[in-house]
């Protein structure tokens, strides 16, 4: 008997690395049990948790490889990231007091604001830089 791998998907297959190269929208959450969730919802199952933000964003992008490397193996269909259309740039984000505190400190000592100083953090952790 033999097994053949099939793409499931019926647009024209791109290469591994068209795929890993795709940037995802990452959710992050704090985990009740403490550190962070990580999620990339567009990638069904695709999540990770850190202790930290830091690491959770390390451990996502390692989940992320890892889902797309499996799913291009085995011919499933990788999904396209979410339109940039479906954002509007602004977001309403919940932390633990004592986080937004540390935050808004921070940002006073570099003397910038917290949405700055937020902006900075989420721009230094993806690779990009804000526009």
């Amino acid at each position: 008997m033999t097994v053949t791998k099939t793409n499931k998907s019926t647009s024209q297959r791109q290469s591994l690395d068209y795929y890993l190269k795709l940037t995802y929208p990452i959710t992050f959450y704090p985990d009740p049990d403490g550190g962070y969730v990580a999620e990339i919802k567009d990638l069904n199952g695709c999540l990770s948790q850190g202790e930290t933000i830091e690491e959770a964003v390390t451990n996502i992008k390692e989940a992320r490889e890892l889902w797309i490397e499996t799913a291009y193996e085995y011919g499933d269909e990788i999904p396209l990231p979410s339109s940039e259309s479906e954002y509007s740039g602004k977001l309403m984000l919940r932390m633990p007091k004592g986080l937004h505190q540390r935050l808004a400190t921070r940002a006073k000592s570099e003397g910038v604001s917290l949405n700055q100083y937020l902006l900075f953090l989420l721009s230094s952790a993806t690779g990009k830089s804000a526009h």
